[in-house]
């Protein structure tokens, strides 16, 4: 039969260990979080810049360049 000096002693380690996993899940939150933000404001940015590039696809006289006179 274990002491009880030894189950206090186990009984504090896992608190410790529970407690450095807590800090470790909480940071791990904050940087998923932080990304999440990341990949919302690029998604946001590439689509702007679809519809820009789309839309400036549509202008007229925004095709090909005119190929230059024979004499160029």
């Amino acid at each position: 039969m274990t002491e009880p000096n030894d189950l206090v002693a186990r009984i504090d380690a896992l608190e410790m260990r529970v407690t450095e996993q807590e800090v470790t899940i909480d940071d791990l939150n904050a940087t998923i979080t932080a990304q999440w933000r990341q990949i919302d404001a690029l998604t946001r940015q590439m689509a702007k810049l679809v519809e820009e590039v789309e839309a400036a696809a549509s202008r007229p006289g925004t095709g090909a360049p005119e190929p230059p006179p024979p004499h160029y």
